[in-house]
């Protein structure tokens, strides 16, 4: 017999996709904020992505090499890191895929963990459900009625639950 699911743990479905998946999670993370300050400063380097980071030099270096060998972005030693071609797609990609999520998050009330939220939920939304977070967005950016009838549902609705911090 056929089952019509299979459940996985979260590791689990991480392992699935990792074989489609050219960059790690990591990378991921490092190549979009490249893609930020690219966007105004046409470059970035070492020490500043370290930084905005919040990693060590070293570990920037090392990732940036990486990068490199996969032919995202152009670093010299002791240099400027800027993107490529395919860099600054995959980085566009990145950063619209942050801003989707973000804003479905931000539309859902979610403030206080909304950074940290968001980052957990980039690197392994499909993109059949980033599309449909895209899609309501737009429904709600068009219908802003319907937002406030839900903000206003969820204050009352929030008022009555008492879920433990911990989930």
């Amino acid at each position: 017999m056929k089952k019509d699911r299979e459940f996985h743990t979260v590791r689990g479905y991480q392992m699935l996709n990792v074989e489609d998946k050219l960059l790690t999670s990591s990378m991921e993370d490092y190549l979009e904020m490249i893609y930020r300050v690219c966007q105004k400063d046409g470059y970035i380097r070492v020490n500043e992505l370290a930084e905005k980071l919040n990693v060590r030099p070293s570990s920037s270096t090392n990732m940036v090499k990486k990068l490199r060998e996969l032919e995202l972005v152009d670093y010299q030693k002791y240099g400027i890191i800027q993107l490529t071609k395919e860099g600054k797609e995959i980085g566009g990609f990145l950063l619209k895929r942050h801003q989707i999520i973000e804003k479905f998050l931000k539309n859902l009330g979610i403030r206080k963990t909304l950074l940290k939220d968001t980052e957990m939920i980039e690197h392994d939304v499909s993109l059949t459900t980033l599309e449909s977070m895209y899609v309501m967005n737009q429904f709600l950016e068009d219908n802003p009625d319907v937002l406030d009838k839900y903000i206003a549902f969820k204050e009352d609705f929030d008022k009555e639950i008492d879920l433990p911090n911990q989930l």
